[in-house]
């Protein structure tokens, strides 16, 4: 075999790995966020608080003095359903859907990276206007946001990733 016979076959060989390795991180990044998502729960609507964040997501100049109580049928999800997967384009919209232990989205996720180009612009997005309060503390089950926390761990997730024999 030749030098440059030799070289194809290495990229070939790498590329297939590269491409495991990207869409195993994809699918892991996605999977934390989602499971870091917190579930709506009516056992914390209890007494007032001050809500900082219009409908939009945007902070207000005042807080508005908020006594939650619990939608007939509320079942929680909504923000963990609403995690998507782009290929390529980010993706856009609301899904009309709870998802409260995360098992679909993930599922959806995973079906998406498994058959895009692991050299493709992968997104994870959520357009729902609320997301960004959840992601900046307004959850008491997710102080710390979902996103932030797992950008932390992507150096870990990237080693396993890299690691895992497949």
């Amino acid at each position: 075999m030749s030098f440059s016979a030799d070289i194809t076959a290495f990229v070939k060989k790498a590329q297939g790995r590269a491409d495991k390795v990207v869409k195993k991180v994809v699918i892991d990044l996605g999977t934390s966020v989602i499971k870091k998502t917190p579930v709506g729960d009516p056992a914390y609507w209890q007494g007032s608080y001050y809500d900082l964040y219009t409908k939009t997501g945007k902070r207000r100049k005042k807080p508005k003095l908020v006594t939650p109580s619990k939608p007939d049928g509320y079942v929680g999800g909504t923000a963990r359903a609403n995690w998507q997967y782009g290929n390529g384009v980010m993706p856009r919209g609301i899904i009309d859907d709870t998802d409260k232990s995360g098992n679909k989205t993930i599922a959806a996720l995973t079906a998406g990276v498994k058959t895009s180009d692991g050299a493709s612009v992968h997104w994870i997005a959520s357009s729902l206007p609320y997301i960004n309060a959840l992601e900046n503390g307004w959850s008491r089950q997710a102080p710390n946001g979902m996103v932030g926390l797992t950008v932390t761990e992507f150096q870990q997730i990237v080693k396993r990733a890299a690691n895992e024999r497949t």
